[in-house]
């Protein structure tokens, strides 16, 4: 599973804070499609499929996609 630094959850943290109605969400990563990599957005919510990590009270919620491609994985800022 991917799991996040302290200076990445940090950031994660701060960035789902400056977005309204997100408060309480997460970073979303998702598949962009085609060879295109991932799209990451700030969300309120997972999807119905997501896989939630949550490190240090940030929450980055990865779709199944980003799951598979992303396990054991770490994530730094």
């Amino acid at each position: 599973m991917l799991t996040l630094t302290q200076t990445a959850a940090e950031a994660v943290k701060e960035i789902v804070a400056r977005v309204p109605l997100a408060e309480d969400g997460g970073v979303r990563i998702r598949e962009a499609g085609g060879s295109s990599g991932f799209e990451l957005s700030v969300t309120p919510d997972p999807g119905p499929h997501d896989t939630v990590v949550i490190e240090s009270g940030a929450r980055v919620f990865l779709d199944e996609t980003a799951a598979i491609a992303l396990e054991d994985r770490v994530l730094d800022a």
